[in-house]
């Protein structure tokens, strides 16, 4: 599965704009500000029906135009291609069609065309708020598990109406019990369900991301990656219904799976045991005791596992974006990771740099395909 044609209207900084890629390694080009992320960002929102970077659509719009066009050309695994539109007038809905006709739901879309997009601010999973990890794992479930994408849209529409009532409640000082059981009940089963998915899926996540995780850094740390939630007490339900006033003064749900947590942790190695086995220290948090190098590393090594966790389940090689990558990383992780590509473990790749001479140095010796687009010079 790869990218062909790619097709942009109005789309950020670019007013029209075709591009015809090769299957394998494509470079773009050109100076800061010319609009290389942009470009990435277009085969995501092609990808996902939605920004990398932002979660208002219109914002994708270029200044001063009414509308934007994505439209481009998937050769998908069975040599079948594929014609998929996303557009967007302002102030209405977003289009997205498949072979010039619509999708029923947008959300039949997503996992279709896999992506992985690796980006400079990514460690800003181990440095920000859980909210931005739970996004991250969110959207590698979604594009594997349509069950889960399901339930989790779900989850959020019945969350909304809860919170919507808990206002209203606050502003009557008035608490219908009954009414709230009616919104209760689904959210406590829908937020079972995607607790379980989560536990599963890191279980299943782990060995691909340590196994990655130690080649780049050459063994040299052990890490894991803790599922917190409080959905995992057996008395959660109850909880759940005994913070109800507390949940109407405040005017929102406090508890449920929209709170959990990802925790990133990090355990050095700290000599030789009796046995002469290697030794490692207590597991300590990466965001605290972390170095750049080591939290660079941890999310490189979970967007090549959710590469991995991608392909077996979809059977076809997701389409890997690397922005501003040789910018971030010292010579020995672009080392390894061009050793990556070079044994043919990616499909089509999109790197975008802005020394052009630097990425054809470190790509002079690789056997794949290698494209470059210069935009630069547009």
């Amino acid at each position: 599965m790869y990218l062909e044609k790619l097709s942009l209207t109005n789309f950020k900084n670019y007013e029209d704009a075709r591009y015809v890629f090769g299957q394998q390694v494509n470079v773009i080009v050109g100076p800061n500000g010319s609009g290389k992320t942009n470009l990435l960002d277009a085969v995501y929102f092609l990808s996902l029906s939605k920004s990398a970077f932002h979660t208002q659509d219109a914002l994708s719009i270029l200044h001063d135009a009414d509308y934007f066009i994505i439209d481009g050309i998937f050769e998908e695994h069975d040599d079948r291609k594929v014609q998929i539109t996303i557009s967007l007038q302002r102030n209405q809905r977003k289009v997205l069609m498949a072979d010039k006709k619509p999708y029923e739901r947008i959300s039949e879309h997503i996992g279709r065309f896999p992506v992985v997009l690796v980006a400079p601010n990514d460690t800003d999973l181990v440095r920000e708020h859980s909210e931005d990890r739970r996004h991250f794992f969110d959207g590698v479930l979604s594009q594997l598990d349509p069950n889960y994408l399901r339930d989790y849209l779900l989850y959020q529409q019945v969350l909304k109406q809860r919170n919507s009532l808990l206002k209203l409640f606050a502003e009557r000082n008035q608490v219908d019990n009954d009414m709230l059981d009616t919104y209760d009940e689904p959210l406590l089963d829908l937020g079972q369900k995607i607790h379980d998915r989560r536990q599963q899926f890191i279980l299943e996540f782990l060995p691909s991301f340590r196994t990655h995780y130690a080649y780049l850094s050459d063994e040299r740390e052990v890490v894991n990656i803790v599922y917190e939630s409080e959905v995992s007490n057996p008395a959660f339900a109850d909880e759940f219904r005994h913070f109800r006033r507390r949940d109407t003064v405040l005017q929102r749900t406090t508890m449920g799976i929209h709170k959990d947590d990802y925790s990133f942790m990090i355990e050095g190695r700290s000599g030789i045991d009796q046995f002469g086995e290697s030794r490692s220290s207590d597991p300590v948090p990466l965001k605290k005791f972390g170095s750049q190098g080591q939290q660079k590393t941890f999310v490189i090594a979970l967007k090549l596992a959710q590469f991995d966790q991608l392909q077996a389940e979809k059977g076809i090689k997701p389409i890997l974006l690397l922005d501003d990558i040789f910018d971030k990383l010292d010579d020995r992780r672009i080392g390894k990771l061009i050793q990556r590509m070079d044994q043919g473990a990616f499909g089509q790749l999109f790197i975008t740099d802005a020394r052009p001479e630097r990425t054809r140095d470190l790509l002079h010796n690789v056997k794949a395909d290698v494209q470059f687009f210069d935009i630069g010079n547009d």
